[in-house]
């Protein structure tokens, strides 16, 4: 049975204690962490074997705001799929975290079978927006991927994976030589998939040498 890790950021301890019950109730999913501000999260995740599947994060906390720390952990830890939890369904910040690299949406007035549908979607790569704001999501996401210059789009990591991909290894001939599991071979392919607003991996392959990103 797939085991999901779960990490939680957000600034209101009783929310985040019910949250972290709610989702333990739950079967298939497990909590590695709950913190109340960005720097106990970065510090856990400095340790690779603390690293959570996916991030449930607020967008307003003292400190470091979501947006910042989004930003961050695209660069530091981006294997871990980031979901925003909150309030807030203003479109600027939609769009703010889009472009910040988050994989879903949710409010927090939405029911624990939206989150928990939204946790399950992630997981497997795909993208998810609450109910409520999806119209508005999916506008925003391909209106981010139209506008992004491709060098700035694609990282180191998700190069490497493009490029084997194009000599024709599978997800586990990968995962060995880039010394990475193959679930995070799966996750940048799945990302590398949605970026280039394409489906399947000779459509992929096909794309990428259009856009001369591989050889």
């Amino acid at each position: 049975m797939t085991n999901i890790k779960i990490a939680l950021i957000d600034d209101h301890p009783m929310l985040v204690r019910g949250l972290q019950d709610m989702l333990e109730s739950a079967t298939g999913l497990t909590v590695t962490g709950s913190y109340l501000n960005a720097a106990a999260l970065l510090e856990a995740c400095a340790d690779t074997t603390m690293r959570p599947d996916i991030l449930l994060m607020d967008i307003s906390m003292p400190e470091m705001n979501g947006e910042e720390l989004a930003e961050r952990l695209q660069r530091e830890c981006p294997e871990i799929a980031i979901i925003v939890f909150t309030n807030m369904k203003q479109r600027y910040y939609l769009r703010s975290m889009i472009q910040k690299g988050v994989r879903g949406y949710v409010l927090k007035s939405s029911s624990e079978d939206t989150l928990l549908e939204a946790i399950r979607h992630v997981y497997e790569g795909k993208v998810f927006f609450d109910p409520l704001i999806r119209e508005e999501g999916i506008k925003a996401l391909k209106t981010e991927t139209a506008t992004t210059t491709q060098p700035l789009l694609l990282s180191e990591r998700e190069k490497e994976v493009l490029q084997l991909l194009a000599d024709n290894y599978n997800s586990n001939e990968i995962a060995d030589k880039l010394f990475i599991s193959k679930r995070t071979v799966d996750f940048h392919r799945a990302n590398l998939v949605l970026k280039l607003d394409v489906k399947g991996r000779a459509n992929l392959v096909k794309k990428a040498m259009d856009l001369g990103l591989i050889k």
